[in-house]
């Protein structure tokens, strides 16, 4: 099997993956949100917040080293994998010795058995970490796809059930919790990498030396994300944290399943011809233009239908979080121009030029936080979008000097998926007026906008279209 081909099955194996994976939580989702008041999501948010940001050293930089090194062998990975679970052994004694502090942090005494028993989660993480490279390294995303959904599905359950005896928000803390366990015991049981009686610290000396930088990176990145969880909890009320969460939730369900999928086939695939700086450029160049013709249509379609959409799912109880999907809707559709540029920077082995990009982007962005946050939690999200446009001219500008693709040609490459999309959604949003009732609102628009928008696409002859249907039919042959 040619490289290209075998790059485009993995990739499309990590999207079912995705969309499965996603599918189920969506739909669990849905049910636990009508079972559940905003208020209990919003006590779980508030953990989350310091799990989220302490997984960023489960994987330490060390997992992407691993993918990036061309030579990598068992060493280097039983080595990592000892780091590893030291390290997240040692961040859950952390955690279980501060979980009294943060309960008072928040003035909720709940919190530190919550934080306690989530916690956990980093352990089973640091187990899995390692299993989860040598997948990417060996291009073996179809075993990604058995692990994940065995453990979405068996979580699902356990949630629903604690959920309808009245948990409340334990049915969350044990619906993530076995998560981590059945999908790290189904990965173990389908992937035979083991480690082996070995460890070497010139082995970690060498992969730290790149992996550091990416590990700083994602620590400031997540600081810098949830820390507007964070002041919304402290600042203002645990509903309002539930709908900002609640609104990020539906735009990144569907942005996680596509751009995650190219995301973990292609720094392994440029890692291997990162020499080749042509051949890098037009790998970036068919993931933007790719993922942004799959992103952009779900994004402006899901923002036209939001309210009809979260009336009929959730019911009128989570209307306030509208504004705030419609807002991360708009943020997230540039997610693709971020993800490959970023990726054919760590490709190159320029993560020192990855964490300086961060911290500029990050430093802007507190700026927008710190005069927003006075404002209200609404304008905190508002500024994402102002924020987000700089971000992708910032992760751009390198590639300009490094592979000759500036960011005018990637905003060319974007263009007619965000051109159809908006006269889709133009079209899309006038159907509401109709005045039909929601349910039948909502087949209406979808149908109309997939209609149009394939339309638009043998109209005005775009590649991404024929790329996308030959891709999908090279699968399902």
């Amino acid at each position: 099997m040619s490289s290209s081909k075998s790059a485009i099955i993995n990739m499309l194996w990590r999207f079912a993956e995705r969309c499965g994976a996603q599918g189920v939580s969506f739909i669990i989702s849905i049910v636990l949100a009508r079972l559940l008041a905003p208020e209990v999501y919003g006590t779980v948010a508030l953990v989350t917040v310091f799990t989220v940001i302490l997984q960023v050293f489960v994987d330490s930089g060390l997992g992407k080293a691993l993918v990036q090194k061309k030579d990598a062998d068992q060493l280097d990975f039983s080595s990592v994998f000892y780091f590893n679970v030291a390290t997240c052994i040692l961040l859950y004694s952390v955690m279980f010795f501060l979980a009294p502090f943060i309960a008072d942090f928040y003035n909720n005494p709940e919190l530190v058995a919550v934080v306690r028993v989530i916690s956990f989660t980093l352990v089973i993480s640091g187990i899995k970490n390692i299993q989860q490279a040598y997948v990417a390294k060996h291009m073996l995303f179809k075993k990604f796809f058995f692990s994940t959904i065995g453990g979405i599905t068996v979580s699902a359950v356990v949630g629903i059930v604690l959920a309808y005896q009245g948990f409340g928000v334990w049915a969350l803390v044990a619906q993530s919790l076995t998560n981590q366990i059945v999908d790290t015991f189904v990965l173990w049981f389908t992937v035979k990498w083991r480690p082996g009686l070995m460890f070497s610290w010139q082995r970690m000396k060498g992969l730290y030396s790149y992996g550091w930088k990416l590990l700083l990176s994602a620590l400031i990145d997540k600081v810098y994300i949830e820390i507007r969880q964070l002041i919304i909890g402290k600042m203002y009320s645990t509903s309002d944290l539930a709908f900002y969460n609640k609104g990020q939730q539906f735009p990144t369900i569907i942005v996680t399943n596509i751009n995650s999928s190219i995301d973990s086939v292609l720094l392994p695939v440029m890692s291997k011809v990162q020499d080749d700086r042509n051949t890098v450029k037009l790998m970036t160049r068919r993931a933007i233009s790719t993922s942004s013709y799959l992103i952009w249509p779900f994004m402006v379609g899901l923002a036209v239908c939001a309210e009809p959409l979260i009336r009929l799912l959730l019911t009128e109880t989570w209307l306030p979080c509208v504004p705030y999907l419609r807002i991360f809707c708009f943020t997230m559709a540039f997610y693709p121009v971020h993800t490959a540029n970023l990726n054919a920077i760590k490709a190159m082995g320029r993560s020192d030029l990855f964490l300086k990009l961060e911290i500029i982007k990050k430093t802007i962005g507190l700026f927008a936080l710190l005069i927003s946050m006075w404002f209200g939690v609404f304008w905190m999200a508002a500024s994402l979008p102002i924020t987000t446009l700089l971000n992708s001219f910032i992760n751009a500008y390198p590639n300009k000097k490094l592979m000759n693709y500036s960011y005018f040609e990637q905003i060319k490459d974007m263009l007619p998926a965000v051109a159809m999309s908006a006269l889709m959604g133009l079209c899309v949003y006038l159907l509401q007026f109709i005045g039909f009732s929601d349910i039948v609102t909502l087949f209406v628009q979808v149908f109309a906008g997939v209609i149009l928008y394939v339309v638009f696409s043998v109209l005005f002859k775009i590649e991404s279209f024929t790329y996308v249907k030959n891709m999908l039919m090279s699968f399902l042959h």
